[in-house]
């Protein structure tokens, strides 16, 4: 696949085009390059370079769906400009949420999106106050190496975490801070280390990068060489959205590592849960392409490392915003392995436009995708767990998974920038609980998104909690959903009903409940009419003065009854 090579002369200014036609994978690459490194694959050019992949088209990105396109441009026009004039003492100044990254009016002083203050002491707070330099980490590394080299050792909850996942960021600053950084995780093993429960009552497994061999079961060898690629370069882009460091490519083999290793230590009996505390985040990341922030696809390389070990059926349930496009390609056609994303959907409007509800698998895998679309946002505690009770649990059962892997993206909570709904720590942690009664407590949870800090936070150690044995305090009798809720839940269990019949009960109690609320608006509707009213009133009179006042004689020929 080639592409075209551009360097820049720092003296003279001169800039020189020459081909490449050794570029691989979809990597877009605006960067500063590094020395001459035949062992690691490098390209041997010096200066600023820029790589301009002319390969397939790209999709929408994560912040063209989120309103976006022009993320960190400040530059970017496409209309002629040349009759611009400045407008004297007209100066737009904004401030960046240091909680969340959202850009706010100077004169606003608490963040439209998460309520954070724009004077904001977070990262002087104790949240963030916990050194991770300080060499507590190199102990208790040796002591998780001698535990889980041992056989006889076990953990009731492990953890995943290291400290090099840490150096993935945006080396580029732009105008916009990037939402997905290293301080996501600083919150969350700040908060969990401030509730004393790691270090202390999680055991951290000795980190370990990801074989080659590994990823080739899940990513194809263009995909990998890409990533591999990018750790050469100072700064690099898979999609605008998308970016990488020389850190970047190092950071996802250890973050696919360390979720394979917890997978084969629950198998094993070695622990009997744990949590990945891992960036980049992966469910985007599919067979050939990074996107969406991820690289390598986590949860994808963690169920085939447990199958390994010897899980028959691996459960995947994906609670991130976004439906994980990613893992579903991956496994789309396997029915060894069940996945089951609620997200957000909108019609296919919301990022990445993927996961409808009839999206159900292909060949021998259908049936064995299973997505809740939600229809538009704001949805929360009430609508996921009226899913889980009418869905996601029936469905898993009859599935009897041997191992449960969670997908736990934190972007559905309140306040975060991107996600737009309303779950809080006590719906995540009820969530996790409902799922540790499948495969005999045999969970797996993997960090996925998340960019509201306080949110992720709070909601990951609520979650940390229910894995060392907590029991969630959640009033069950008043689970109600929103009507759009019940509207995905009834057209989710009308689709599945052919591959599960055991959703049959509840789809046909559903949907009698359904028509008493209908039956009941409706009445309420005839009601409201005629106290407001004739409506030929208000429709015929108020069309008629409208187009009589601005010039709109044209009228569509059903409306011409309504006229006086």
């Amino acid at each position: 696949m080639g592409a075209t090579l551009l360097y820049e002369n720092k003296i003279l200014g001169e800039k020189v085009s020459d081909d490449v036609a050794t570029t691989r994978g979809s990597l877009t690459i605006k960067v500063a390059a590094m020395s001459n490194d035949a062992d690691n694959g490098c390209l041997g050019v010096s200066g600023a370079v820029q790589f301009e992949h002319n390969g397939e088209q790209r999709g929408n990105t994560f912040f063209d769906l989120h309103h976006q396109e022009n993320y960190g441009d400040d530059e970017y026009d496409e209309e002629d400009d040349s009759d611009w004039e400045p407008i004297n003492h007209l100066v737009i100044k904004k401030w960046f949420c240091s909680n969340c990254t959202m850009p706010n009016f100077d004169d606003v002083y608490h963040c439209d999106v998460c309520g954070e203050h724009k004077e904001s002491e977070i990262f002087s707070h104790e949240l963030l106050k916990y050194s991770f330099g300080d060499g507590n980490w190199n102990s208790i590394n040796t002591e998780s190496v001698q535990m889980f080299q041992g056989t006889s050792c076990k953990s009731s909850t492990a953890m995943g975490f290291d400290e090099r996942m840490l150096l993935h960021c945006e080396a580029v600053m732009k105008s916009h801070p990037h939402p997905e950084r290293p301080d996501r995780l600083k919150a969350i093993a700040a908060s969990l280390a401030a509730a004393g429960i790691f270090p202390g009552k999680c055991t951290l497994i000795p980190a370990r990068e990801i074989q080659l061999e590994e990823l080739q079961k899940v990513h194809s060898s263009d995909h990998i060489e890409a990533v591999q690629q990018s750790s050469c370069l100072l700064s690099s882009y898979f999609t605008p959205d998308t970016y990488a460091n020389q850190h970047s490519a190092l950071a996802a083999r250890i973050a696919a590592g360390l979720c394979a290793d917890l997978a084969i230590f629950i198998m094993s009996g070695k622990t009997s849960n744990g949590f990945a505390l891992v960036r980049p985040p992966g469910h985007h990341a599919g067979i050939r392409q990074a996107m969406g922030f991820c690289l390598h696809n986590n949860a994808a390389v963690a169920a085939l490392a447990a199958q390994t070990a010897g899980a028959n059926k691996v459960l995947i349930v994906d609670w991130d915003v976004h439906h994980g496009n990613g893992t579903q390609e991956i496994f789309d056609g396997n029915k060894s392995v069940l996945y089951v994303s609620l997200h957000r959907h909108e019609n296919g409007r919301f990022y990445p436009g993927t996961g409808a509800a009839n999206e159900v698998g292909v060949m021998d895998g259908k049936g064995y995708s299973v997505n809740i679309p939600w229809s538009r946002g704001g949805v929360g505690d009430n609508d996921y767990i009226f899913a889980f009770q009418h869905i996601v649990l029936p469905v898993a059962s009859e599935f009897a998974p041997d191992i449960t892997i969670i997908s736990a993206g934190f972007d559905a909570a309140r306040g975060d920038p991107l996600g737009g709904c309303d779950v809080t720590p006590a719906g995540y942690a009820l969530m996790t609980h409902m799922l540790s009664s499948l495969s005999q407590g045999k969970l797996l949870v993997i960090l996925e998104g998340g960019y509201n800090l306080r949110s992720i936070s709070s909601s990951a150690t609520a979650v940390v909690k229910v894995l060392l044995g907590e029991i969630p305090r959640y009033d069950m009798s008043d689970v109600k959903p929103s009507k759009a809720g019940l509207e995905t839940v009834l057209q989710v269990l009308k689709i599945q009903l052919k591959f599960w019949p055991i959703l049959g009960t509840k789809f046909e109690a559903l949907r009698a409940e359904w028509k008493l609320i209908a039956s009941n608006r409706r009445k309420f509707g005839k009601r409201r009419r005629f106290l407001l009213g004739p409506i030929w009133w208000r429709w015929g009179t108020k069309r008629f003065v409208y187009e009589l006042l601005y010039g709109h004689r044209k009228m569509r020929r059903h409306s011409k009854r309504f006229l006086l």
